[in-house]
């Protein structure tokens, strides 16, 4: 299995402050690296990983189910948690969900979400027919590249495999269950113009979650993949300003200082044997 150059996995900073961020589904790390890399700058220790399967070749990522994205982007969480005094998950798409699924598990452990056109659900007519047309059809065209400013690449497949396809439906389901047990501070950015993902998750995330400080942005002009488009600023300098507020929260200082008021004791929220309880296969 080779990695395309683009899809490695990002790990910079060396701060109290960790921000850990996902990719979405058939990505790679190629569609969030300027927004981790602008994070790590401003003095957050940041990790980017590559999702297995994601990154080579489709049919790489049809052998993997949601269970094995989660668990390569909590080993990243535990070992930020660990080592931090604050942290922050997020992700565009599918990472956003991912990065709801780790709040779910650990609870007060996620300090706090943020969420790039997060993927809940969808309305697609041809959902209900995934569990049998995957044993007849491996894959479909993509709709990848859903970026309106010229020039720049996600790295994602020109492929969607079905199976595949058919675990993240039932990530989707395990996650919308629970919703109303997440319940750290959000930032969530919306592009109205989004060609993947549909109106439906965001409804969704409005009216279940848990979480009583929610701030919303729209991204009016960009596409699916907004953390490379014409938007991106904003994403990049929101982000970095709600961490910081959340750095003065819940320390009394700033993350360019030296935290105070929280002991890096680890999780203390439920064990990584919980990442799949609702759902162990694909």
């Amino acid at each position: 299995m080779r990695v395309k150059p683009y899809a490695e996995p990002l790990y910079a900073g060396t701060g109290t402050v960790g921000v850990l961020l996902s990719h979405g589904f058939t990505g790679s790390p190629a569609s969030i690296r300027p927004w981790a890399a602008h994070l790590a700058e401003r003095g957050f220790r940041v990790a980017v990983p590559r999702l297995p399967g994601h990154g080579t070749t489709w049919t790489d990522l049809d052998r993997t189910g949601w269970p094995d994205w989660f668990a390569a982007l909590e080993r990243d969480f535990l070992r930020l948690r660990e080592e931090c005094e604050v942290v922050v998950v997020g992700g565009q798409s599918m990472g956003g969900c991912l990065a709801l699924r780790l709040a779910q598990v650990y609870g007060e452990d996620v300090d706090g979400i943020v969420l790039v056109n997060p993927a809940l659900r969808s309305r697609d007519p041809r959902l209900p027919a995934l569990p049998v047309l995957r044993h007849f059809l491996a894959s479909v065209p993509a709709i990848g590249g859903d970026i309106h400013k010229p020039g720049d690449h996600e790295g994602a497949y020109d492929r969607t495999p079905l199976t595949a396809m058919h675990s993240l439906t039932r990530l989707w389901r395990v996650v919308a269950a629970d919703l109303p047990s997440v319940r750290a501070p959000m930032l969530v950015f919306r592009s109205p113009q989004d060609h993947v993902v549909d109106g439906s998750s965001l409804r969704l995330l409005r009216a279940r979650v848990g979480s009583r400080e929610i701030e919303e942005h729209s991204l009016p002009d960009s596409y699916h993949v907004a953390t490379l488009d014409y938007d991106a600023p904003t994403i990049f300098t929101e982000t970095a300003g709600f961490v910081e507020r959340l750095c003065r929260t819940l320390t009394g200082r700033s993350s360019s200082g030296q935290p105070t008021g929280r002991s890096a004791s680890g999780p203390r929220g439920a064990g990584p044997d919980l990442a799949a309880r609702n759902d162990s296969g694909r």
